[in-house]
């Protein structure tokens, strides 16, 4: 297994300060941001480090040539929008750069692309699902064509009541994840794990490494505390009681998610997601949140 970070947390650095700051703090790869340029609608999208508008061979043998003076892989090209949003233009303006996102990824030999399935909260688990049905065959098969596997992330993107339950990410459990790879049988469609996710919906962040173990593509490192005095004073169906930590600062077992990684012959990154709020005001507290997560993990790794 490798270490790599998500390079969403160092938005102000470009991609050669980034691969000379995971050379110099032992990292092995980054998972490179590749949202359309401009401005974000959320907190941790929007960051651009490779633009892949126009991008040509050329372009992509110089971010190889970078990656190699430094010695830091990429472990991937990540973009997290929505694919099946309610609203038509926002869903086809997604489906249009996740297509140019994977071709890059063909250009640069890399064959791992991280995104979400997306959903529309406004309706049904089935109306959403017959969507996907519609909608991610068409985007497996560019992959496959490509050489490119596509992992979605779990996170189920629940950001306040009035998207609950199903949140802006369809791939929240393991019961639809038996759906979607029933749905669509590829080898290019699988999954990129990150055991907070689970933290948050109160589930087993192991057991499920065992059964999807062919799935796992990519993983992500993110912690979380459960605020137990909010949670007892609100409920499990409201919000604000989950506190996103860095790696050793949460509830998730990290010696026991990475063992069952190593017991299912899992040998891709374990990239470091940031969004823990203690550290993500200033680029120095970033920076050391990324020092803290290596010292939890790299023991753990190797």
């Amino acid at each position: 297994m490798k270490l790599g970070f998500v390079t969403a947390i160092l938005p102000e650095l470009s991609l050669e300060e980034l691969l000379a700051f995971a050379r110099t703090e032992d990292y092995d790869n980054l998972e490179v941001m590749c949202w359309p340029v401009g401005p974000a609608e959320r907190r941790f999208a929007g960051v651009t480090h490779i633009d892949v508008i126009g991008f040509t061979q050329a372009k992509a043998d110089d971010v190889n040539s970078l990656c190699h003076k430094y010695g830091v892989g990429i472990s991937a090209l990540g973009y997290y929008p929505n694919p099946l949003s309610g609203d038509a233009a926002e869903s086809s303006q997604a489906i249009a750069h996740l297509y140019k996102v994977i071709d890059a990824a063909k250009l640069l030999g890399l064959d791992v692309v991280n995104t979400f399935i997306g959903n529309d909260h406004t309706r049904p688990f089935t109306e959403n699902f017959a969507r996907f049905r519609e909608v991610w065959p068409a985007i497996i098969r560019h992959a496959e064509e490509r050489g490119v596997r596509v992992a979605i992330e779990n996170c189920p993107m629940y950001f306040g009541k009035n998207e609950w339950p199903g949140g802006k990410n369809l791939a929240r459990s393991p019961e639809i994840w038996r759906q979607m790879f029933a749905a669509i049988p590829s080898g290019h469609f699988g999954l990129n794990f990150d055991p907070s996710h689970f933290i948050l919906q109160m589930m087993d962040y192991v057991k499920p490494m065992y059964e999807f173990a062919p799935k796992l593509f990519h993983t992500h490192a993110k912690d979380l505390r459960i605020d137990r005095d909010k949670l007892n004073q609100q409920g499990i169906f409201s919000i604000g009681w989950e506190v996103p930590k860095i790696p050793g600062l949460g509830e998730v077992n990290w010696a026991a998610w990475i063992g069952a990684l190593g017991d299912v012959g899992y040998r891709g990154t374990i990239s470091v997601e940031v969004e823990d709020d203690a550290f993500r005001h200033e680029l120095e507290g970033r920076k050391r949140s990324l020092r803290i997560s290596h010292h939890v993990l790299r023991p753990l790794i190797g």
